[in-house]
């Protein structure tokens, strides 16, 4: 085999790039403030957006946020009066921790479990490294 069908053979093993074009944008959040209360209403909806667990993310936000939530009928119910701003910052907190890879910038990503260790594996470079969490 000489150098360019080697050259071919890697590339066909490379995972393939989904990528339609455009800009991979954060999907903003659908706040309501009930009383005390502050419930995300679009919660899975962005959850599954981002390609992430639903309560991997509330875990998260809890914790960032300083509040205590739960997930009820699609939503995310937090017990305290939050910001719309405060909980879109935290969100794309979360967005650059575990969704983009830090090597090629694109949310082709996964979060794997090994043994203890949480890794964020890259669909579109294969970069692979721990994270948080």
């Amino acid at each position: 085999m000489n150098y360019e069908e080697l050259l071919n053979k890697a590339f066909d093993k490379l995972p393939k790039i989904k990528d339609s074009g455009e800009r991979f944008e954060i999907p903003k959040i659908d706040l309501m403030i009930e009383g005390s209360t502050t419930i995300i209403k679009n919660f899975v909806q962005v959850s599954n957006t981002l390609r992430r667990e639903p309560e991997h993310m509330l875990k998260f936000l809890t914790k960032e946020l300083a509040a205590p939530g739960a997930i009820k009928q699609q939503r995310a119910v937090f017990t305290a009066r939050l910001t719309p701003n405060a909980v879109q910052q935290k969100l794309e907190l979360y967005v650059r921790d575990y969704v983009i890879c830090k090597e090629c910038k694109r949310p082709d990503t996964k979060l794997v479990k090994e043994n203890r260790i949480t890794i964020l594996t890259c669909e579109a470079c294969g970069a692979k490294y721990g994270v948080k969490g």
